[in-house]
C-alpha cells in the first residue's frame, strides 16, 4: 500500500467496489464478479484481484482470502465486508464502501482545488519577504535558509496530517486520531455520524440474516470504523448474555446519541428494528455527509484568511521597521 493515498486512488477503489456490487446484484457469483472486474480494473489492482481469486479457488472464504492480502485492504473495509459475508449481503457492503470512497475522493479533490489559490498566495508571500531582505543585503545563504525554515515545516506538517489520517493504520493509531478529532467542531460530529450510519446498516443486514444479537453487534461495531464504538460494544457481551437488552445498554452509553438510543428502543419494542435501523442509517449518512461537505468547503476559506492575516502582519511589521529606521536616520 502506498505511503499516501491520492484522490485518484480513492476513486479507483470506489469504482472497484462499485463494479463488484453491481455484478453481485445482477446475480453473478463473487468469483465471476472478480474475474469480470479484473479485466476492467487499473493495472495496480489486478495482481491483488488475482490473489483473491486464487484464494477463493483454494477454498478460502472471502474474509479469509482478504486476510491473505495483508495490508492491501484497510481493516475498516475488511471488517465491513466480513459483516456483509456473514449476513449474506456482500453486495450491500460493497455498495457502502463504493459510496464511502467516492465521497472521500470527491471531497479530497474539492479541498485540494479550493486550496490552490491560498497556497499560491502563501508561497508568493514566503518568497517575497525574504527576497526583499536578500535584495537589500545580498546574502544568498540567508535567503535560502529563510525559505527552508518557512516552507519546510509547512510541507512537513501537511505531509504528517495527510499521512496520519490515512485509513490504513491499526486500531490503536485510529483510536488516537479519533480522540484528537472528537472535540473538533463539525468534523468530529461528522465522523461520529458516519460511523453510526455504517453501524446501523451493518447491524440491520446481520440481524435480518438471522445472526445472533451478540455476534451481530460485535461485527457491526467492528465494521463501523470507530474504535470507541467497538470498545464500548465489546464490553456488552456479558450483560447481553445475562438478559440485558441492547436498547438498555445503548441508552446507558455516552457513545450513542439520544436520538439513536430512542429510535433503537422504539424498534426493539415494536418488532420493527430493521425499519428503524434503515432510517437511522439514512439520517446519519445524510447528516454526516452534509457536515463533511461543510468542512471541505470552509477549511480552504479559513486557511486563506489565515494566510492573508499573516501577510498583513508581515506588511505592517515591514513598514513599521522601515519607518523606525527612517526616524533613527533623521534623528542623527
Amino acid at each position: 500500500m502506498p505511503l499516501i493515498i491520492t484522490p485518484g486512488q480513492l476513486s479507483q477503489r470506489g469504482e472497484f467496489y462499485h463494479q463488484i456490487s453491481t455484478m453481485l446484484t445482477a446475480g453473478l457469483t463473487l468469483p465471476q464478479a472478480l474475474e469480470q472486474t479484473q479485466k476492467n480494473s487499473p493495472h495496480a489492482l489486478r495482481p491483488q484481484i488475482r490473489r483473491l481469486l486464487r484464494c477463493l479457488e483454494e477454498g478460502y472464504t472471502f474474509t479469509e482470502a482478504v486476510a491473505q492480502l495483508g495490508r492491501w485492504m484497510p481493516s475498516f473495509d475488511a471488517a465491513l465486508l466480513e459483516a456483509g459475508e456473514t449476513s449474506g449481503r456482500l453486495d450491500q457492503s460493497f455498495r457502502l464502501l463504493s459510496t464511502y470512497y467516492t465521497e472521500r475522493a470527491r471531497m479530497a479533490r474539492q479541498t485540494i482545488g479550493d486550496l490552490l489559490y491560498p497556497l499560491f498566495i502563501l508561497h508568493f508571500a514566503a518568497f517575497l519577504f525574504p527576497f526583499i531582505t536578500w535584495f537589500t543585503s545580498g546574502n544568498t545563504v540567508a535567503f535560502i535558509l529563510t525559505e527552508a525554515l518557512l516552507l519546510g515545516p509547512l510541507y512537513g506538517g501537511a505531509f504528517l496530517i495527510v499521512w496520519a489520517c490515512q485509513g490504513r493504520h491499526g486500531e490503536r493509531w485510529r483510536s488516537m486520531i479519533e480522540n484528537i478529532l472528537h472535540p473538533v467542531p463539525v468534523l468530529g460530529t461528522a465522523r461520529r455520524y458516519l460511523a453510526l450510519a455504517r453501524l446501523s446498516a451493518a447491524l440491520e443486514a446481520l440481524l435480518s440474516a438471522g445472526v445472533g444479537i451478540i455476534e451481530a453487534w460485535e461485527l457491526a461495531a467492528t465494521a463501523c470504523g470507530s474504535p470507541e464504538v467497538r470498545r464500548t460494544v465489546m464490553r456488552w457481551k456479558t450483560p447481553l448474555a445475562r438478559g440485558t437488552t441492547p436498547s438498555e445498554l445503548v441508552s446507558r452509553s455516552r457513545v450513542f446519541p439520544e436520538m439513536f438510543a430512542g429510535q433503537y428502543h422504539a424498534g426493539e419494542i415494536s418488532g420493527k428494528l430493521d425499519e428503524c435501523l434503515l432510517r437511522l442509517h439514512g439520517y446519519y449518512q445524510e447528516e454526516g455527509s452534509r457536515k463533511f461537505h461543510a468542512v471541505a468547503k470552509w477549511s480552504p476559506k479559513m486557511f486563506y484568511m489565515g494566510v492573508m492575516l499573516v501577510i498583513a502582519w508581515k506588511i505592517i511589521a515591514f513598514y513599521s521597521g522601515y519607518f523606525n529606521e527612517l526616524n533613527k536616520a533623521m534623528n542623527f
